[in-house]
């Protein structure tokens, strides 16, 4: 059974005729015109998959996380280790909002059984370069035990059933969604109970001078700055505990386990 082919029995429903076409499996079809904030549309882009992973995400993440922040490799190694992949060799694995798939593939790296990491985005130029970078025989696109799949469907409206995944990763993508909360929903809902959740997203500073000029940047460019506490508000209201929070920066990780 190919990685695709195991994804199929999570999604509700799986289509009668899964097009497969571009080695991704492909939920929405034909492109939409342009449309979105100017965020939204650069990660639609044919120039961004590109640079994303070599360029755009070690400069822009860098600076945002600043000097005392993990390196890329300690972020893959942070979100192994919180969503605790050692205890399920077998399991499955949904990376939200997946881009080029590196954290895609970060995870399965990090797994030792049979099991499968399902990266989802709604871009095609994404998730053509996640493809491509995953079958490569040796590199960056070398896979743990795991397998590797990737759906085009709406990351903040998830196309999977209830209770389906062990652990969930979104890692720069939910500062992007139009509604994060609805988008929380969706990964509390297909996460088993005990499941586990990480976050990589971005953190508004609390300096009197500077949120002014924050505000105006992430009207302009459509990226929701969170407040310190709105990530780990929101997992209790739904029913998270063992919270874990870590800030650099512009950038925090929150993390939780589902009751």
């Amino acid at each position: 059974m190919t990685a695709v082919e195991r994804v199929l029995p999570l999604l509700d429903p799986p289509p009668a005729e899964p097009d497969v076409s571009r080695g991704y499996l492909d939920l929405l079809g034909e492109e939409a015109g342009p449309h979105g904030t100017l965020a939204q549309r650069l990660m639609r882009s044919g120039f961004l998959p590109k640079i994303y992973e070599d360029l755009w995400r070690p400069v822009l993440f860098g600076l945002s996380k600043g000097p005392l922040g993990p390196s890329l490799d300690e972020e893959y190694a942070l979100a192994r280790d919180w969503l605790d992949l050692a205890a399920v060799p077998d399991g499955t694995v949904l990376d939200v909002a997946c881009g080029p798939g590196n954290i895609t593939r970060a995870l399965a790296a990090g797994m030792t059984g049979h099991g499968l990491v399902v990266g989802i985005d709604a871009s095609s130029t994404m998730l053509d370069r996640a493809v491509a970078e995953t079958v490569r025989p040796t590199g960056r696109g070398e896979n743990g035990a795991a397998d590797v799949a990737y759906v085009r469907g709406d990351a903040a409206d998830l196309p999977f059933s209830d209770g389906v995944f062990d652990a969930v990763c979104c890692f720069g993508g939910l500062y992007l969604f139009e509604d994060p909360w609805t988008a929380i929903d969706g990964i509390t809902r297909v996460l088993k109970p005990g499941g586990r959740v990480v976050f990589l997203t971005t953190r508004r500073p609390e300096i009197p001078l500077v949120g002014p000029g924050i505000a105006a940047l992430s009207q302009l460019t459509g990226i929701r700055m969170f407040g310190a506490d709105d990530l780990c508000q929101a997992l209790r209201a739904r029913g998270f505990t063992t919270l874990r929070q870590r800030a650099y920066g512009l950038m925090q990780f929150v993390g939780g386990t589902r009751d």
